[in-house]
């Protein structure tokens, strides 16, 4: 059980219950993020701007979103992230290296090991060195280093939330909650 209690729609205010009723998908970490109300809008927004409208790559997006759940750790972003993983063309051995933090596995390709060690430092020393941001920059525009960036960002904090308030996992939903973003 959550430490916390899930703000539930139908006793939330009209701002929020309007977002709920909008959402395709109905997970509790919805419930647990509109504790903090006037945070919950940009947080979705955000959110669905990584899921849905990011030049960087999705199989990189979604290896990055799991190495964040990983390292932080983050069972919740883990369990809900590696079907859509999944679905856009990680492979089970390139999943498996990534819960194992093994970022220059054989399993990826060059593009992929310099963006999950690039990961790897700005998660745990917020820093990189100029030579493995000089790969990344051979591999990513400008752009899309930023997304990963914020991704990492992003899910490390999803991962934090619900590891402090030990948020239940929901079932997967998979690609259903990508799919109704598009």
């Amino acid at each position: 059980m959550s430490r916390l209690p899930l703000v539930k729609p139908e006793t939330a205010a009209p701002p929020v219950r309007e977002l709920f009723e909008a959402m395709p998908v109905k997970l509790s970490i919805f419930g647990l993020m509109a504790q903090a109300e006037t945070c919950l809008q940009p947080l979705v927004d955000l959110g669905t701007a990584i899921l849905s409208q990011q030049k960087l790559d999705p199989r990189v997006r979604e290896l990055a979103i799991l190495q964040a759940a990983q390292l932080t750790p983050g069972r919740y972003e883990w369990v809900q992230h590696v079907p859509i993983a999944e679905a856009v063309g990680a492979s089970a051995a390139e999943i498996a290296a990534v819960e194992r933090g093994d970022w220059s596995a054989a399993e990826f390709d060059a593009m992929t090991s310099a963006a999950l060690r690039f990961g790897a430092d700005t998660l745990q020393h917020a820093k990189v060195s100029d030579e493995l941001f000089a790969e990344l920059r051979s591999h990513f525009s400008p752009r899309e280093i930023v997304e990963l960036v914020l991704t990492l960002g992003y899910y490390s904090m999803l991962a934090r939330l619900t590891e402090v308030t030990e948020l239940e996992v929901d079932e997967p939903v998979g690609m259903q909650i990508v799919d109704a973003l598009d």
